[in-house]
């Protein structure tokens, strides 16, 4: 069917906002059409010429950040700590791969969370469930739980400033690789980073700062591919009104271009074939991720996939699996069988976070350190048993001291010091940065000729 900018709106829209004044939401997004964009349609072009290259396994990527944004977040601090632990989980990699990382934060726009349910009920009073800042307030208060029209511009107006912020950073020299001592500041003060982890990253810094100057004095033009820092923006695309709002088409390109971020992602809650927000997708010319979660039908996925990208185009797609460690060895392979029995290019990513979410027993949402890693190593066993490769991972981390997830050193006792995400839980700096290290030899093993991660 053709597709137009509103073809979405005749489509059955998942987690849809039930918003009680119609007239005061066309008043925003009308307004919302008119303001510039975030992002840029070459930015946009340029992430999608990335991910091709890392879908041919030229460059590998990593995206992580917030579970969900809130606008309270944007603070020069906490947006420059999670800048910094990307950058430093990211220098890790580029050490242990030999070769580029391409960065994608989960910010500037992480603000909307689907749910399981559209209420909550608190001592038998039923308010309407968090959807996230771009939606409504986490405080229990029928107010704040009200879905505000007015959101979608303030979250508009913060992932401007966070977005600015970020760029100054990056453009003042905050992110060169050949000055990774820039980013630690205050990181390696931290009672809670073992002194072998931090004498770990230590020798990194310094060895992959002494071969950025050896290729440099070499002449080696890959130097520059190496050590550029290009910084890329991601969030759930849930909010379609939001989303539409900002897409439209730009001089000199064919087709419509989401503006909100470089590369959006529909979740595993509206990833219907017959849904808005497929319909909505398929339309935009960015880079797309789907979510790929553990009871998906490998031919749906197919049907799926091709739908979104009907010319098989390089660069387009990006297959976020979340399986859970549990689930990965049974439900990965023939989906990684089917699509490329289907010869369709996309990039596979995993996210070892949604799936191994637990509750305690005092009912307390966190995730295990040693569940993440083990979901890691067994998508690599899997890709290398296919003779395909996994060519980006998906975290949810923080470059706070949160004590959120358990393992690499918290227990249980710890997840209440400072529990401060508004939704679903986080790896603190040095779990993050020990994952990262895991990570790195894996990638270093999948490289190696005739040699794959062993399974766990």
């Amino acid at each position: 069917m053709p597709w137009h900018l509103d073809s979405w709106k005749d489509k059955p829209l998942a987690q849809e906002v039930a918003y009680d004044d119609p007239a005061a939401v066309a008043s925003v997004v009308a307004k919302l059409s008119q303001l510039p964009p975030l992002v840029t349609s070459w930015e946009v072009e340029r992430l999608k010429a990335s991910i091709a290259e890392a879908q041919a396994g030229k460059r590998f990527v990593l995206q992580g950040g917030d579970c969900a944004e809130t606008l309270l977040d944007c603070q020069p601090g906490i947006i420059a700590n999670k800048l910094k632990i990307l950058l430093q989980m990211s220098m890790v990699l580029v050490h242990a791969g030999k070769k580029p990382v391409v960065r994608i934060g989960r910010l500037a726009g992480q603000y909307a969370k689907p749910r399981s349910k559209p209420t909550e009920e608190r001592d038998g009073v039923s308010l309407p469930s968090y959807f996230g800042d771009l939606v409504n307030q986490p405080e229990f208060t029928a107010d704040a739980r009200r879905a505000h029209p007015r959101a979608l511009l303030d979250a508009y107006s913060h992932a401007a400033l966070t977005l600015n912020f970020v760029r100054s950073l990056t453009a003042a020299g905050f992110a060169d690789l050949h000055h990774p001592e820039y980013w630690d500041l205050g990181f390696f003060s931290r009672s809670g980073l073992t002194r072998e982890l931090r004498d770990e990253y230590m020798q990194t810094t310094e060895r992959l700062s002494e071969a950025l100057r050896f290729m440099e004095a070499l002449g080696e033009t890959t130097v520059d591919e190496l050590s550029r820092v290009d910084f890329y923006t991601s969030h759930e695309g849930l909010n379609l009104h939001y989303e539409a709002a900002q897409t439209r088409q730009v001089p000199r390109r064919d087709g419509h271009y989401l503006l909100t971020t470089h590369m959006p992602w529909i979740g595993e809650r509206t990833r219907h074939l017959g849904g808005a927000h497929v319909e909505f997708f398929r339309g935009i010319q960015n880079v797309v991720g789907v979510k790929l979660g553990p009871k998906v039908d490998p031919q749906d996925a197919v049907t799926l996939l091709t739908c979104l990208n009907p010319t098989n185009e390089a660069g387009k797609l990006v297959c976020i699996t979340r399986m859970g460690a549990a689930e990965v060895e049974r439900a990965l392979p023939p989906l990684v069988s089917a699509v490329t029995a289907a010869g369709l290019r996309v990039l596979w990513m995993c996210d070892p976070m949604h799936g191994n979410t637990q509750a305690t027993a005092t009912g307390i949402k966190t995730r295990s350190f040693d569940d993440i890693l083990l979901e890691i190593e067994r998508s690599f066993a899997v890709h290398a048993d296919a003779k395909t490769h996994l060519g980006g991972i998906h975290f949810e981390l923080t470059g706070e001291d949160v004590t959120e997830c358990i393992g690499g050193g918290l227990t249980e006792a710890d997840l209440d010091k400072n529990y401060a995400s508004v939704c679903d839980p986080r790896l603190n700096y040095r779990q993050a940065l020990e994952m990262a290290f895991r990570v790195g030899s894996w990638i270093r093993r999948a490289s190696a000729p005739r040699q794959s991660p062993t399974r766990a």
